[in-house]
């Protein structure tokens, strides 16, 4: 973690003493002050510092111990002599038994899933064959590590989930990052039991987060943070070093601050366990403690005004629906709830304004004391247009509480009367809606009417109000569609669940295809079309006269008749052909015999009259 911390983090004591080793050697950061140097009022006070990886913080690989374990055992080899201390001692200065101490060097020795050793151990033996305790060492980190600075105060004052959570909360406060009790939570894990591996609950995280807040090392400021988030604070110095932190400022800090010493020191005393004590309840080889899940109780914390633990009000910088208003100006310094009743809590860098408005007109929590300042800028006033269009669910309006969820209903209003929704259509919605719930079903109306009342429903198209177009009162084609393929596609889904064919509904065949997806596939496939074979060789073709089968070569080509064919067909052409005789104009075509008729032919005819007779005489036959 950076020497500056984030700018919404609050720098309660200067940087000194901070404690890392490079190249093995530790070295200390320019311009500090020694470690037992006072503060006033506070006495003497632990402030030493470890650079940690965040490798330790982030891998589930590691149980919570051992980052506990960590940060001690480094604290200690910075001295001169190195860590020397046994297992018990360092036990002793955890508050943990020697077991979990154990255990969480066990991990360290051994190497992590990225192959890096965090701990090293030297065994020592006296040349009489008596043994000492090891010495241990950490690694050197590189300059490109991810690292965070942690106190070791912190390590002997916190279990080993709540220095997790710690750590988690003091790097996002270095790096900018806007935490969430999710976010946390996916960082936090079980490590023994059924839920082993698994991340803790929201509310478990939520549960160690107050435990930390209740040791002092962390402070929480309700939807103090960007969007709403809950702001995380964590104090770089111990409890009793911070100058105006009474040390019975909670239930769970001791009656006296503590006489607090050097951390590096094995004299400490500070959450100190006797080493004839033995272990602590739950402790041993078997049970881990502080690293099971912390869900056996819920404390959930809330931003309703009857809460007294809520600091900041929900509505903090939020812009007034109404027009014309004037501009409000949010106090630099929010007030909240303080221990003595007159005091207030600040944010980081800012100074203390009291609240303009009478006792009378803040709200009180169900005991009649004043838990939070309410709003002070203009009241919250709906246009005539918006209220009139909200009129069906007047009922509903008029029991939301806050102010903060009424300027998000009338600007939710009003956005969707400027995209173009008609007044009588978002009346007609809320009515429409309301009447398919009964009232005493709807436990936070304001929810209801952001959720369920204000949304449309239906496709992309504007003009579709739950599947009916307004215009025309029809159904929705669209919805239809879309309807259509959600029910397709969860059929889909339970047919592959069941192991059958996902479009027919069939038991698939051994090659992974049903009976009707085969037939749709035969069908899809165009029948084969027999090509007759060409035949090899010379083109074929059937003689023009006896309708052989011929090849067309040399003059079958340019005859098309074979061969016997053409030698008939030559012998007729090499006959003598009988002498004609000359030809007469108007001369009879016809034959007496083989000789040809020399009578003239008919006007109308070729012929001459006797051969027209025979003719005739044929024709009658």
């Amino acid at each position: 973690m950076s020497a500056v911390a984030a700018p919404a983090a609050v720098l309660d004591r200067p940087l000194w003493d901070d404690v890392d080793k490079v190249g093995g050697a530790p070295v200390r950061i320019p311009g500090q002050r020694s470690a037992l140097q006072p503060v006033p009022g506070a006495g003497v006070v632990r402030r030493q510092r470890v650079r940690v990886p965040m490798r330790l913080v982030w891998s589930p690989a590691y149980q919570d111990v051992s980052l506990s374990v960590y940060v001690k055992v480094k604290a200690l080899a910075s001295r001169p002599e190195g860590c020397q201390a046994k297992t018990e001692t360092i036990a002793s200065y955890l508050g943990l038994s020697a077991a979990s101490v154990e255990r969480g060097m066990t991990q360290l020795r051994r190497p992590g899933p990225d192959g890096v050793v965090e701990l090293r151990s030297a065994r020592r033996t006296l040349p009489g064959g008596m043994g000492q305790s090891a010495v241990r060492s950490v690694r050197p980190m590189s300059g490109e590590e991810a690292f965070v600075w942690l106190p070791v105060a912190a390590a002997e004052d916190l279990t080993p989930r709540q220095l997790r959570v710690y750590a988690l909360v003091a790097y996002a406060q270095a790096r900018g990052i806007a935490l969430t009790e999710a976010e946390l939570a996916s960082c936090l894990w079980h490590h023994s039991g059924k839920k082993a591996g698994e991340a803790l609950s929201v509310t478990a995280a939520s549960a160690v987060v107050t435990e930390v807040e209740a040791a002092r090392w962390l402070t929480v400021q309700r939807r103090a943070g960007q969007r709403g988030r809950n702001l995380y604070i964590a104090h770089d110095l111990a409890p009793e070093a911070r100058p105006g932190v009474p040390a019975d400022g909670c239930s769970a800090a001791p009656e006296a601050a503590e006489t607090a010493v050097d951390s590096g020191s094995e004299g400490s005393a500070s959450s100190q366990v006797g080493e004839g004590s033995g272990s602590l309840v739950g402790e041993g080889s078997g049970s881990l403690v502080g690293e099971g899940s912390l869900a056996f109780k819920e404390s959930p914390r809330t931003d309703s005004p009857d809460d007294e633990r809520a600091l900041i009000s929900p509505a903090v910088g939020e812009v007034q629906v109404v027009e014309g208003a004037e501009a409000v100006e949010i106090p630099a310094a929010a007030t909240t709830r303080s221990t003595s009743g007159g005091g207030v809590a600040l944010r980081a860098g800012e100074i203390s304004q009291p609240s303009s408005k009478p006792s009378s007109e803040k709200r009180t929590s169900k005991d009649g004391g004043s838990s939070r300042s309410s709003h002070t800028g203009p009241q919250l006033a709906m246009s005539p247009e918006i209220y009139a269009v909200l009129e069906p669910v007047h009922v509903l309006l008029e029991q939301v509480t806050s102010s903060f969820v009424a300027r998000k209903i009338a600007r939710e209003v009003g956005r969707q009367l400027r995209e173009g929704t008609a007044p009588d259509r978002l009346r007609h919605r809320l009515t429409a809606r309301l009447a398919k719930v009964m009232l005493s079903d709807i436990r936070d109306p304001g929810r209801w009417l952001l959720g369920v009342a204000l949304p449309r429903w239906g496709c992309g198209y504007q003009d579709c109000e739950a599947s009916i177009i307004w215009r025309t009162g029809a159904a929705c084609d669209l919805c239809a569609e879309i309807v259509q393929d959600q029910r397709a596609a969860r059929q889909c889904e339970q047919r592959l669940e069941q192991g059958l064919c996902p479009q027919h509904g069939t038991r698939p065949g051994p090659f992974g295809r049903c009976a009707d997806c085969e037939l749709d596939a035969a069908i899809r496939r165009p029948a084969p079309v027999l090509v007759p074979r060409e035949p090899e060789g010379p083109r074929r073709a059937s003689c023009g006269d006896c309708g052989c089968v011929i090849f067309l070569t040399g003059r079958a080509v340019d005859t098309g008749l074979c061969k016997l064919c053409r030698e008939e067909a030559d012998a007729l052409t090499v006959a003598v052909a009988a002498p004609a005789a000359p030809s007469v104009p108007g001369a009879c075509s016809g034959f007496d015999g083989e000789v040809p008729c020399t009578r003239r032919a008919l006007p109308t005819r070729n012929v001459c009259l006797t051969h027209r007779s025979r003719e005739l005489a044929g024709e009658v036959a």
